[in-house]
């Protein structure tokens, strides 16, 4: 039986009445627990969803189209909510708590670290844990910390963020930079003078000899690629 299907065999056995918030209760569940599973995918580590209950309330009227979503806000692991509304016959909405609990490698500072280092691989550690009872942003793979600058010092044991981490400057304020232009069918350079520091995939604002100021990605090598 399709899920359509079963909401309009419960809708039937419901008749008119209407139903209690047990007796939809699992179709709803169901779709809610389905959407969070979609959403989850991706997610590092282990996935495991534990799915709460309707609230108890008023009886929900008959359903033939059910809709999962995802509220403004909602995080995606930890303590969050799923949403489920009514599309046909009658409109109702109804939020569902869960808790999507992921378990994964993180990395940890191995030692104290001070502000303005450059993180080296004998610095970390990386340990197995609740990734969703951590903060927001965490690194989970020493390769997106090492050779990044500290933004401010982290103690012996404290998990790294994303945010912490500085990726170094490949273009640095007022040098001479090749500037690379690319479209289809031809490839064009130049040097011109950088107006602003820019690490790797950062846009960075080049003045040519004749005074226009263009803009490019910085590239590893030290250019600015400007694609047409």
């Amino acid at each position: 039986m399709s899920l359509r299907s079963l909401f309009l065999a419960t809708s039937i056995a419901a008749l008119s009445g209407g139903y209690a918030p047990g007796a939809l209760a699992d179709p709803v569940i169901d779709i809610a627990e389905r959407h969070v599973r979609q959403q989850s995918q991706g997610l590092p580590g282990k996935v495991t969803i534990i799915m709460g209950g309707i609230a108890p309330g008023p009886s929900l009227p008959p359903c033939t189209a059910l809709e999962a979503y995802t509220p403004p806000g909602a995080r995606p692991m930890g303590k969050t909510q799923v949403g489920v509304r009514c599309l046909e016959p009658k409109s109702w909405n109804v939020r569902i708590p869960v808790h999507v609990r992921v378990t994964g490698s993180f990395v940890s500072a191995g030692r104290p670290l001070t502000a303005g280092k450059v993180v080296q691989a004998e610095d970390l550690v990386v340990s197995e844990g609740e990734l969703d009872a951590l903060p927001a942003g965490i690194v989970i793979d020493p390769g997106q910390a090492v050779g990044k600058t500290l933004r401010n010092s982290v103690a012996a044991g404290q998990p790294l963020r994303m945010e912490q981490l500085l990726a170094p400057l490949v273009i640095r304020q007022g040098q001479t930079v090749r500037v690379v232009s690319r479209g289809s069918g031809f490839s064009v350079s130049g040097d011109g003078q950088a107006l602003n520091d820019a690490a790797v995939g950062q846009i960075a604002r080049i003045r040519m000899p004749g005074g226009q100021v263009i803009q490019g990605l910085a590239t590893a090598e030290g250019w600015a690629e400007v694609n047409f």
